[in-house]
């Protein structure tokens, strides 16, 4: 004896099993079996709605806050048509742009090291007046 009344079937096209313990989607509220209740397995259109991520920008990695119902697609592309902060010539910046003065050193440093007797940029190993022949003072630095 069959009957007929109970249970559902799938809604994915290629299954269309029928289920006694159908399940509901909470996105589309399509009734699905359980091989094919999870959105990525029927190709959920509405799985955008539940999904509660927060996408970033690809481009300057910053959060970029979605609305619920919103797609996040079309909310990143606005923010990089219009906010974001992307710089591509900050890529290129260097941070090493501080060349010591010393006669035959090719050190850089990130901050300047700048002597308080001659005024110069130095790297940390030519710092000191000692290190790179200081001539900026008027009384005499000796070797300890």
């Amino acid at each position: 004896m069959e009957l007929p009344g109970l249970g559902e079937h799938c809604s994915e096209r290629a299954c269309k099993r029928l289920d006694f313990l159908p399940l509901k989607c909470d996105a589309c509220g399509e009734i699905f079996c359980k091989d094919h209740i999870r959105y990525d397995d029927h190709r959920c259109s509405s799985a955008y709605k539940k999904n509660v991520q927060v996408p970033v920008c690809p481009l300057c990695n910053a959060p970029i806050p979605v609305q619920k119902g919103e797609i996040p697609d079309i909310v990143v592309g606005a923010h990089m048509d219009k906010d974001c902060k992307y710089n591509p010539a900050q890529q290129k910046q260097r941070i090493f742009t501080n060349k010591c003065l010393k006669p035959g050193c090719k050190r850089k440093e990130m901050m300047k090291v700048v002597c308080e007797q001659c005024g110069g940029n130095f790297c940390i190993k030519h710092r000191h007046p000692l290190d790179h022949d200081c001539r900026g003072s008027s009384h005499p630095t000796f070797k300890a």
